[in-house]
């Protein structure tokens, strides 16, 4: 059988076709992570005004032309009880002190659990729910898990353990329109972020994983396990 041209020239085409593609996603990332990379670094000194998780509500409420009322207030970490803060970690990251800004331990449980069939619990870090809170939103793509591999070392390395702690607790959603532990404190219970008791800090903590769908009263299981791992962690 004769080759014609369009036979010869097809797999070269292909290759062509895909080296153009990874090679626009690498420019991708590259500038993703150049427009974060900036604000990353000035988050050390400068508290965020807004993160694209509240622009991303503002602009879904504007779309479905319904009510949105944010409560946002940014306040120092010294004004968060320590309950809260304690309650937070057990939650959502127990080695928050031990890792580099990924937990490969609990990558490697969560790659397993999905191997038996079905996974328990998430493996996010602090660190890497802070990143995608400050600059993608709650959205997923190849641009986005790429640009945040290499932001989230260097969130670790500019901000330190104790910014990234003050900064996610200000700005994560706890609820419609509500962002950060002081007005979730005022709006679940009436008091200051300071004044936040242990079981109160544990339902809230229980809600962070879906705060749109669960409300703090409802929690009793999983709270009773939140201070259960407080409780074992020391605190």
């Amino acid at each position: 059988m004769i080759s014609t041209p369009y036979t010869a020239t097809k797999a070269p085409l292909r290759k062509s076709s895909l080296w153009l593609l990874v090679r626009w996603l690498a420019i991708g990332v590259v500038l993703i992570w150049a427009l974060a990379a900036l604000p990353l670094a000035a988050a050390r000194w400068i508290d965020p005004p807004t993160t694209a998780v509240h622009l991303q509500r503002r602009f879904q409420a504007w779309i479905h032309h319904t009510r949105y009322h944010e409560r946002y207030r940014f306040i120092p970490l010294s004004q968060i009880s320590p309950d809260l803060q304690h309650a937070v970690i057990a939650a959502e990251d127990a080695r928050f002190y031990q890792h580099h800004g990924f937990d490969w331990h609990q990558i490697q449980i969560a790659a397993e659990d999905d191997l038996e069939g079905g996974r328990t619990r998430g493996a996010s870090t602090i660190t890497q729910q802070l990143v995608k809170n400050l600059f993608f939103g709650t959205g997923r793509s190849v641009l986005r898990k790429g640009a945040e591999f290499t932001l989230v070392p260097m969130a670790e390395f500019v901000l330190g353990k104790q910014r990234i702690l003050e900064i996610y607790l200000n700005v994560v959603e706890w609820g419609p329109g509500i962002y950060g532990a002081d007005p979730a404190c005022r709006y679940y219970n009436g008091i200051e972020a300071r004044n936040i008791g242990r079981q109160q800090a544990a339902r809230l903590a229980a809600i962070l994983p879906a705060p749109l769908k669960r409300r703090p009263e409802r929690m009793n299981k999983y709270t009773d396990i939140i201070l259960e791992r407080m409780r074992q962690m020391g605190w």
